[in-house]
């Protein structure tokens, strides 16, 4: 379904009979739960709403591999512009299986493994082809880095690995996209969100098998890196690893980790040659549920017209009170730039 874009976008949701924009749930199709959180909260992101109901998409959409990207446009008109309560992801779920087999199968599967998917989806479904190329490095969760769409728009940020020898004290700088920060916790009780930057952001020394091939030197080296952002994205995702391993067996970590609603301030963590805006305000959150064995995905999403928070349960969509949003279940921090 297209949408014209006749007004704006307060007033195209006003010009809609639903009672209800962006406040719709998500059928549980049977364990997907971790796609309807993550879906909801795509589906809150109101540049990427925008994107979809302006009909861009349809101009922009590689027909050949846009079936599923086509199914998810149809479901973000269905949940801003319908009428329903809830409405069924099963168009869209099935067409993903399809390219991502491993989510075909009705069973339980990781919310963040998921949203790195979709985005990588949608990326190929919608890019244009780029004059630049870059090395695809490991790291922070990156998708192709050929060519441009509304995916890269939004949510690429560019990371810089300063790597120094400690033998000729030669500096390289080793670029990495990404899209989503993979964030460890501290060994504590209760942390911040600033806390797990730190850690991430700390510089750490490579020794013994994790040397790096001097160029200078010639030889395998002991060195130092550290990271920094180059570019800072528009929407930046942060994932908390809570799943870690610990004597050979792998748990969740129940630690609470205290994030900021607004003003989230990335600028000890960007690169002096960067000139985006380091202040973030909190707009989505997946919580995870229970432990390793059992778990339940649920979605908290600020509403971009009534500026309240909303949680999202499968087909159960609830108004929450701000101080509910910090909770100790938080798994995905989506965060978009003030100056946006």
């Amino acid at each position: 379904m297209a949408w014209k874009w006749k007004y704006s976008f307060k007033e195209q949701l006003e010009d809609t009979s639903s009672l209800h924009p962006g406040l719709t749930g998500l059928q549980n199709l049977e364990n997907t739960c971790y796609m309807n959180a993550v879906l909801q909260c795509l589906c809150s992101l109101t540049p990427l709403v925008q994107y979809f109901l302006s009909g861009k998409w349809n101009t922009d959409l590689h027909q050949e591999i846009g079936e599923s990207a086509t199914a998810f446009g149809c479901l973000v008109s269905d949940m801003w512009l319908g009428k329903f309560d809830y409405v069924s992801p099963e168009a869209f779920h099935s067409v993903f299986g399809k390219r991502y087999p491993a989510f075909s199968r009705r069973t339980q599967h990781d919310a963040q493994e998921f949203l790195i998917c979709v985005l990588d989806d949608l990326h190929e479904a919608f890019k244009e082809p780029s004059q630049e190329r870059q090395s695809p490095a490991a790291g922070a969760s990156t998708r192709s880095s050929s060519g441009t769409s509304i995916i890269t728009h939004l949510f690429e940020g560019q990371l810089s690995y300063g790597i120094r020898c400690l033998t000729c004290k030669t500096l390289s700088d080793r670029p990495e996209s990404f899209t989503i920060l993979s964030l460890p916790i501290p060994s504590t009780r209760v942390c911040s969100l600033q806390d797990c930057l730190e850690c991430f952001f700390q510089p750490d020394t490579l020794t013994w098998n994790n040397q790096i091939r001097c160029h200078r030197c010639g030889s395998n080296q002991d060195a130092t890196v550290k990271a920094s952002i180059t570019k800072a994205p528009q929407i930046i995702i942060f994932h908390l690893k809570r799943f870690a391993w610990q004597d050979k067996h792998r748990r969740k970590l129940s630690t609470t980790v205290c994030y900021p609603f607004s003003h989230l301030d990335l600028s000890p963590y960007i690169s002096t040659s960067c000139h985006n805006t380091t202040e973030y305000s909190l707009c989505a959150v997946v919580n995870h549920a229970g432990d390793l064995d059992y778990g339940h995905y649920t979605a908290f999403c600020k509403h971009s017209i009534t500026k309240h928070w909303y949680s999202f349960d499968d087909d159960q969509v609830t108004k929450i009170p701000d101080s509910a949003v910090q909770a100790d279940t938080a798994y995905l921090l989506f965060y978009i730039s003030q100056g946006y």
